[in-house]
């Protein structure tokens, strides 16, 4: 039954946080930029790998990370995936000035999917609200979030935790005290 419970509360959360999260579109249609220490290409595999203070932007979406590998497509972007101490990741969502920002040991993006995969301790922000867990996963496409907990872990940090904060209510009107 607390199993039950506390499943039912976590996918309330998810929930709560997905409803509004759409990235901003147009950096769909912006040029990837990629900077690091040192970058590998296969041309015929269509994979590079980028090594050492990786920032790569694509209008508003800021990652960072100490490896990442992109592979291509026909299309263009196919997969990233990246490495780092943490890797991190910003991005402005659509039609708000909010942000959403993730950290994880790894982030992969499957962009014919729409899939975001965070592994390990990972970290999602959209504005004052937060989802930690093991794994995070998140479809675009869906607005599907599923997050994990640590396997065998009976400890508190090996457990889902989600910090849902109040809205500013816009609905009350204000009082004003009688005056003599």
């Amino acid at each position: 039954m607390h199993t039950l419970k506390m499943g039912f509360y976590a996918a309330l959360c998810a929930a709560l946080l997905a409803s509004p999260a759409h990235a901003e579109k147009a950096d769909r249609d912006k040029p990837v930029n990629l900077e690091a220490d040192m970058v590998t290409l296969d041309d015929i595999r269509k994979v590079s790998v980028y090594q050492g203070n990786v920032i790569l932007s694509q209008g508003t979406l800021m990652l960072r990370a100490d490896r990442v590998q992109v592979t291509q497509n026909a299309g263009g972007l196919d997969r990233i995936s990246a490495i780092g101490r943490p890797a991190t990741f910003r991005q402005k969502l659509d039609n708000r000035d909010e942000f959403i920002e993730g950290v994880a040991d790894r982030i992969e993006y499957d962009s014919v999917n729409s899939q975001l995969e965070m592994i390990g301790q990972a970290r999602l922000r959209r504005g004052s609200d937060e989802l930690r867990g093991a794994q995070i996963s998140y479809n675009a496409d869906t607005e599907f979030y599923k997050v994990v907990g640590q396997p065998g872990v009976e400890t508190p940090a090996g457990r889902v935790r989600a910090v849902i904060r109040p809205k500013p209510r816009t609905d009350q009107p204000t009082t004003q005290p009688d005056q003599p």
